[in-house]
């Protein structure tokens, strides 16, 4: 067995049993978009066999499932619902402060340059992930929390809609019996 799949099983293996309560108190689920459409299989999977309510609205989700997680799930997850001030790490209020005071030293300094300041259209460069994207991964993660509450790998043999299908409903299925053992 390769050192990736291993850890892969590991993860697959933690995550389902660290946090059960989480999972069993979990009601509605967003499926984000997913390689070669399997959140379409998942969605069809989960509501027929009535494991979660599917939702269309994120900020309805108790859980969100989705094939890859790392800072490019991160920034997404920031984008559909961001994280309360209170919430936020220390880090960004001293960032903000330093800012500021750097604002205020330059008010100091005279007029500024116009063709000197920063570009009003700066395009921020796409977050990094040392995670890729791995297929056959599904990720549970709790909206509030952002913690991984369950996964499990399930690879596809392959794009088939047959084969899309049966992976959708093995993973339903260890689903299903992972919140029927806690």
């Amino acid at each position: 067995m390769r050192p990736m799949k291993r850890l892969m099983l590991f993860v697959s293996c933690c995550g389902a049993l660290a946090c059960a309560a989480d999972l069993n108190s979990s009601k509605t689920v967003y499926v984000l978009a997913m390689g070669q459409g399997l959140d379409q299989y998942l969605a069809n999977r989960l509501t027929t066999e009535h494991v979660f309510q599917v939702v269309t609205d994120p900020k309805l989700a108790d859980v969100i499932l989705t094939d890859r997680v790392g800072e490019a799930f991160q920034a997404k997850l920031e984008s559909i619902s961001p994280t309360p001030e209170e919430e936020k790490p220390d880090a960004d209020k001293d960032a903000k402060a330093d800012k500021d005071a750097k604002d205020t030293a330059d008010d100091t300094k005279g007029p500024k340059n116009p063709f000197l300041s920063e570009p009003s259209n700066k395009v921020a460069p796409p977050p990094q992930s040392s995670f890729g994207r791995t297929r056959g991964m599904v990720f549970l993660v709790d909206a509030k929390s952002r913690q991984v509450i369950w996964s499990t790998f399930e690879p596809a043999k392959s794009t088939s809609g047959k084969d899309m299908d049966r992976t959708a409903t093995d993973i339903v299925s260890r689903l299903k019996k992972d919140l029927k053992s806690k």
